[in-house]
């Protein structure tokens, strides 16, 4: 009764292809992942209108802090006082219907103050945990260089590894977590320096600058009112956040793209392999987060802008935010003038595009 089967019996049965061959495989799929962006993305330009209710301009500023929503890294937002970086944040937080803490830095602040501490109960004489204002999903870190070193070294913790640590327990922190942070380039008095390694986890540092003439005049009507308080009403929430981040992961990029951020990131370390000058201008190179955050910030951009891959523009537009505060320059290069900025423009005018 064991009768034997042969495989010929059967048809041959091809698996479909995986996401990855079908993005590689021809137009008609990249345009599928377009057509799922655009369907995914339609909460994109409600929140734009909900944060353009209070905020004037800073387009720039703001598609930034949707980059962080979609990519999930953290933002530092440097400029002047009163250039409507606490504003921006806390109208984004408004617009998004999750968890919102707002943290003012100050010299004076000890690690408890941010990720909570243990007290102790008389009654059951035993230790509780109170949880800090950390544990919320979006977290405005404002003037983050007045904080000590022990603050900061609290919150690296919790921006690297989503996790807290208080006393023998480990806590770990929403899925949707974001640190927003704002710090004034020209006060020195009172501040702290942010130490390197914290300063490698934002993935963007995003400096924030003057309105046009035309923005400032819009903004001098907008104060007419002053009694009258602005509604932002919430437009989306984490779960879609967190959705469309699977969406924008999905993004195609050639390997031709990979091959430029690499090289972009590269030059950084060894100018003179891309026939670049700048070997006395740059004291240590880009890190390899740079690399990785070029990719993300690439794919968010590709996601707002309403399509399925990636293009070189996308990556030139991204370098600037990853990588100025990821250059530390000689001080040969302070001597002259020259920042960083300044080299990351030479590197993407002469790095070949493909």
């Amino acid at each position: 009764m064991n009768e034997q089967i042969s495989i010929e019996n059967f048809p041959l049965i091809t698996p479909p292809p995986s996401p990855v061959q079908q993005r590689v495989d021809g137009f008609v799929s990249i345009q599928a992942i377009s057509d799922s962006v655009a369907a995914s993305s339609a909460w994109v330009g409600l929140l734009r209108q909900e944060i353009a209710k209070t905020i004037v301009g800073q387009e720039h500023l703001v598609e930034r802090l949707l980059v962080g929503l979609l990519t999930g890294g953290h933002i530092l937002l440097e400029g002047l006082p009163g250039l409507a970086k606490t504003l921006a944040v806390k109208t984004l937080a408004m617009a998004v219907s999750t968890e919102f803490r707002r943290i003012q830095f100050t010299p004076d602040m000890l690690p408890a103050d941010i990720v909570g501490t243990q007290i102790y109960n008389p009654k059951d004489t035993t230790f509780e945990v109170k949880k800090g204002p950390i544990f919320s999903s979006l977290i405005l870190a404002d003037e983050i260089n007045r904080a000590p070193a022990k603050v900061q070294s609290a919150l690296l913790e919790a921006m690297q590894e989503k996790q807290v640590t208080i006393g023998d327990e480990t806590f770990v922190l929403p899925e949707l977590f974001l640190v927003l942070a704002t710090q004034n380039p020209i006060e020195q008095e009172g501040t702290y320096p942010l130490p390197e390694a914290q300063v490698d986890r934002f993935m963007l540092k995003v400096v924030v600058g003057y309105p046009s003439m035309t923005e400032e005049r819009m903004i001098l009507d907008a104060v007419d009112h002053t009694d009258s308080k602005v509604v932002v009403n919430p437009i989306i929430g984490a779960r879609e956040i967190l959705a469309s981040r699977r969406v924008v992961d999905s993004i195609y990029m050639d390997d031709k793209i990979k091959n430029y951020i690499v090289s972009l990131v590269c030059a950084t370390r060894d100018p003179r392999s891309f026939q670049l000058d700048l070997n006395d201008y740059i004291e240590t190179g880009a890190s390899p987060r740079a690399t990785i955050n070029l990719k993300a910030v690439s794919r968010a951009l590709a996601f707002l802008a309403g399509r399925g891959y990636v293009t070189p523009d996308d990556v030139k537009s991204a370098a600037m935010d990853v990588m100025r505060h990821r250059i530390r320059i000689s001080y040969e290069a302070e001597a002259e003038a020259v920042t960083s900025e300044d080299i990351i423009r030479k590197i993407l005018d002469t790095v070949p595009v493909p």
